[in-house]
């Protein structure tokens, strides 16, 4: 159900009410997918990793390329959402929250300068708040091409994700993406820690996931393990967590319902559009 309409310029603009774009970009890669939220399919999808991490800059000239490459700002979508993916963060207990004391939030474990602009995303069923510090010149971008859009933290999207799925066991989840890890360990939807590491290789991320285990007196024979994201079973990280730690599984949280359409491979991380 696609309408046309023709702006200033005489030139066709494509209205899809029923479709969403969504946006992830961070400093180790970017990706995007167009939703169909009535057929709960993705449509269209692309990613750009980088070889190492860049610059909020870089970052936006390559997320440029890609929308021109796409021609999404032909369209008009029903809703738009960027999804900023940093180490800028911390998450804080409701009952703790000021919004008033967002830099005294961010300054004990992340450099934060004058200029930034602090915000927060609210988790409100978990009594959870995000702050952040968000790329400022992304939603610039995004503002002039697109409109008014909506933009979140990784960090309460996966939280948001996870959280109300059906597990009261103790659980450690980690979050596989391009050279950055998230570790979500939880008990009975109570979080009992959520940390972001980056890593190069496999032995390096396997450190990360026993540091955790160790430091949380988690019992490797016990305590599951459940790797999603940028994970299926038989990749080098898969094979290398199950020679350490037995109960290993790839994980597709339930409200994970789209499906791929036009793109043959999953070039974005289904988990994450869950919440979206």
């Amino acid at each position: 159900m696609t309408e046309e309409i023709t702006n200033n310029n005489n030139t066709k603009e494509h209205i899809h009410p029923y479709k969403k774009l969504s946006i992830q970009v961070g400093l180790n890669g970017l990706s995007f997918c167009v939703l169909d939220t009535i057929g709960h399919k993705v449509l269209l999808s692309d990613k750009e990793d980088f070889n190492s991490e860049t610059t909020p800059y870089l970052a936006l000239k390559a997320l440029k390329g890609l929308i021109d490459r796409h021609d999404l700002k032909k369209h008009r979508f029903a809703e738009v959402t960027v999804i900023h993916k940093n180490h800028l963060y911390c998450l804080v207990p409701k009952t703790l929250f000021d919004k008033n004391e967002l830099a005294n939030y961010l300054k004990f474990n992340t450099k934060i300068l004058g200029s930034d602009q602090i915000v927060y995303d609210i988790l409100p069923q978990h009594e959870l708040v995000c702050v952040y510090v968000p790329f400022t010149n992304i939603n610039n971008y995004i503002f002039d091409g697109f409109g008014e859009f909506e933009f979140k933290h990784n960090s309460a999207v996966l939280l948001q994700t996870l959280l109300p799925q059906k597990n009261n066991k103790l659980t450690c989840y980690v979050h596989v993406g391009q050279n950055t890890m998230e570790i979500i360990v939880l008990e009975k939807k109570v979080l009992k820690l959520y940390n972001q590491f980056d890593y190069k290789t496999k032995e390096d991320f396997l450190y990360y996931v026993l540091f955790t285990y160790e430091q949380l007196g988690l019992h490797v024979e016990e305590v599951k393990l459940k790797l999603f994201g940028r994970i299926e079973e038989g990749d080098p990280i898969f094979e290398i967590c199950y020679q350490y730690i037995k109960k290993v599984a790839v994980f597709i949280p339930k409200n994970s319902d789209y499906t791929l359409e036009e793109s043959e491979d999953s070039s974005i991380d289904l988990t994450l559009l869950s919440s979206i």
